[in-house]
């Protein structure tokens, strides 16, 4: 059993690059937390292509994007505009979202995935990878340098 979660965003990366990152950390499973998982300027991270172009590397796609994504259409989960983490964190969807992902990281290395580059500007950070510290997973954000940065639990991250 593993305890240790990796996130990347895929940014504008060319595939190759993206399979490098993630391989390097020897991951088996990319874990698609994208409320939409499609790109207009990167169409080879759309869901199907990106699934497909996954298999061939031997690694496996789950899409927990309805359950975990961080633009949700449901208005209650806004203020004055800003996503209010708290309260996704607490429904029901997102909490079956959690448990399939804590079954997934239990078993296989996972990477989580979304779209933007910086974790720091984005809900795998601020909301996902904060309930699965609260689960005692260690949890690494896979720059697109290639650096990598701790996350702990006074949720900052340093570079190591």
């Amino acid at each position: 059993m593993t305890s240790k979660v990796f996130t990347i965003g895929h940014s504008n990366h060319p595939f190759s690059r993206f399979i490098e990152l993630i391989q390097k950390q020897g991951v088996q499973m990319v874990v698609d937390v994208r409320t939409r998982p499609y790109s207009k300027f990167t169409p080879y991270y759309s869901k199907k292509p990106l699934e497909e172009g996954l298999k061939e590397y031997h690694l496996e796609y789950v899409y927990l994007g309805k359950k975990m994504g961080g633009k949700p259409d449901d208005p209650r989960f806004y203020h004055d505009g800003e996503l209010l983490y708290h309260l996704i964190e607490d429904d029901a969807k997102y909490q079956e979202g959690l448990k399939q992902l804590l079954e997934l990281a239990g078993d296989n290395q996972v990477v989580v995935m979304c779209s933007e580059e910086d974790p720091f500007h984005c809900h795998r950070h601020h909301l996902i990878c904060q309930s699965l510290l609260k689960h005692g997973f260690s949890i690494t954000h896979i720059r697109g340098n290639g650096d990598l940065e701790k996350v702990r639990s006074d949720y900052q991250a340093r570079l190591f």
